[in-house]
C-alpha cells in the first residue's frame, strides 16, 4: 500500500509500505478514506526528529471502513464505517474507566515515561505506523474506534480523530464563566474550532493569530480578533482595553511549541537536530524544544483567578516557568492530551444536517495522499491559505 513516510527533517515521502494485517485478537484494519495532517504533525517534521526513525508512517487523524477484524473486537464489523481516536486505549483498565484514555494503563508507554500509545507520533509513543496511508491497522480496536452513521460524507466527521475533541476539551478545561470571556491564543485548526465550540456556548470569544487567512475565517463568523503583527509589543495590554481593564476569565493556548519566536530555543532543536538520535534527544526533552512565547503571553493576559487551558503541544522539561506570577494571579492552569472519546457524546449531537460548527467547510485543501510532502511543506510555511489539509487515498 502506500503511505506518508519519515526519512527526515522536513523530509516526507509517498511510498509503498507492506499493508497491514490483523496480528492480535484485539487488532482490526480499516480501509482509509479521509485522513489529515495535524499541526502535530509539523512537531516531526523538524523539532522531535530525534525521536523518529526511517521510514515512521505518519498520521493519527483518520477515518474510514472496516475490513478486517480480529475475534475480540466486540460489536466492531466488517463494513462499519468509523473514525480512529488517535490514542489507542483499551477501555477497560483503571485510568479508561476514569476517562483519561491519553494514560491507558494497556498501552502506557512506560519504557519511555509517556502516555499511551499514539498513531504515528514517534517512538517516544509507541512508533506505531500511522493512518496516512491506504490501510491503518487498529490494535485494541474493540474499543478505539467511533462507529459513524451511514450518509453523510467525510467532511462531517474527518475531525473526530483529534482536533474536533481537543478543541472541545480545550474550551472545557477553560473553565469559562456563564457570559464570560475566552481568549484564544493560535487559530490554527484547534484554535479555530475552539473559537466556533466556544461561541456555540454563548461565550465572548476573541481570536488571537498573526496570518492573515486564520484571523479572516475566525472573523467571518462573527467572532473578534486580535492582529498579533499590530501588538506583539502590546498584546496583554491590548486585551486588556477589550476587557475592562483586568483581562479575559480564560485563556486556551492553542499554539504550544510552534510558537513564533524564542531565537536561542529555536538554535538549541535545530543544532540537536543534526545530532544523532541517541545524543539529540535527551537534549530535545530537557534542553529547549519548547518555545514558552504563548504560554507566557497566556500567563499575563489572563485575569486574577482566571484559567489558562493548554491545548498546544510541549516536548521540553527544563524551561522556566513563572511560578510567583502564577501563584500571586491565583491562575488555575488545566492541560493534557486530548482523551478523544470523553467528549464524543457532546460532539455527535452538533454534527447534525445543521452543522454548527462549520465542519463540512472545514477543510481548507482536499488533495490525494500523492500530494503530502508538498503539504507539509505549505502548511509548516503557512503558505497557500493551509489552514486544514485532508488527504484523500482514493483520489
Amino acid at each position: 500500500m502506500k503511505a506518508v513516510t519519515w526519512h527526515g527533517q522536513r523530509d516526507v515521502r509517498v511510498e509503498e509500505v507492506p499493508d497491514p494485517f490483523v496480528q492480535e485478537p484485539t487488532d482490526a484494519v480499516i480501509r482509509v478514506t479521509t485522513t489529515n495532517i495535524c499541526g502535530s504533525d509539523l512537531h516531526l517534521y523538524e523539532p522531535l526528529a530525534p525521536f523518529m526513525g526511517v521510514g515512521d508512517v505518519l498520521g493519527h487523524e483518520p477515518m474510514g471502513q472496516v475490513v478486517e477484524v480480529g475475534s475480540e473486537c466486540g460489536d466492531l464489523k466488517v463494513g462499519d464505517r468509523v473514525a480512529i481516536p488517535f490514542q489507542i486505549s483499551c477501555g477497560h483498565c483503571w485510568m479508561c474507566n476514569q476517562g483519561l484514555y491519553t494514560q491507558c494503563e494497556t498501552t502506557q508507554m512506560r519504557d519511555t515515561g509517556m502516555g499511551a500509545q499514539i498513531f504515528g507520533y514517534s517512538k517516544l509513543y509507541g512508533q506505531v505506523p500511522g493512518g496516512q496511508a491506504e490501510y491503518l491497522r487498529v490494535p485494541q480496536a474493540q474499543f478505539t474506534h467511533i462507529r459513524l452513521p451511514e450518509g453523510p460524507s467525510d467532511d462531517r466527521f474527518a475531525y473526530l480523530s483529534d482536533i474536533l475533541p481537543t478543541a472541545w476539551q480545550g474550551v472545557e478545561y477553560a473553565n469559562v464563566p456563564e457570559g464570560g470571556t475566552l481568549v484564544v491564543l493560535g487559530l490554527g485548526p484547534v484554535g479555530d474550532f475552539a473559537c466556533r465550540i466556544a461561541q456555540h456556548k454563548g461565550y465572548r470569544v476573541i481570536g488571537v493569530d498573526m496570518v492573515p487567512e486564520r484571523l479572516e475565517r475566525v472573523r467571518a463568523r462573527g467572532i473578534e480578533v486580535v492582529d498579533l503583527r499590530e501588538h506583539e509589543k502590546d498584546l496583554g495590554d491590548a486585551i486588556r482595553d477589550m476587557t475592562s481593564g483586568r483581562g479575559p476569565d480564560s485563556v486556551l493556548e492553542a499554539v504550544g511549541m510552534e510558537a513564533h519566536g524564542s531565537p536561542a530555543t529555536t538554535f538549541v532543536q535545530k543544532a540537536a537536530g543534526l545530532l544523532p538520535s541517541a545524543v539529540a534527544a535527551p537534549i530535545q526533552k530537557a534542553a529547549g524544544v519548547d518555545r514558552l512565547n504563548a504560554l507566557y503571553s497566556a500567563i499575563d493576559i489572563v485575569r486574577r483567578g482566571g484559567t489558562i487551558s493548554l491545548s498546544g503541544v510541549y516536548g521540553g522539561a527544563a524551561d522556566p516557568i513563572p511560578m510567583l506570577t502564577l501563584f500571586d494571579k491565583q491562575i488555575a492552569l488545566q492541560m493534557g492530551q486530548c482523551n478523544v472519546k470523553r467528549w464524543i457524546p457532546d460532539i455527535m449531537p452538533l454534527l447534525g444536517d445543521d452543522d454548527p460548527l462549520g465542519c463540512d467547510t472545514f477543510a481548507t485543501h482536499r488533495v490525494p495522499l500523492s500530494e503530502a510532502p508538498e503539504m507539509y511543506s505549505k502548511f509548516q510555511q503557512k503558505q497557500d491559505g493551509v489552514v486544514k489539509v485532508q488527504l484523500k487515498p482514493e483520489l
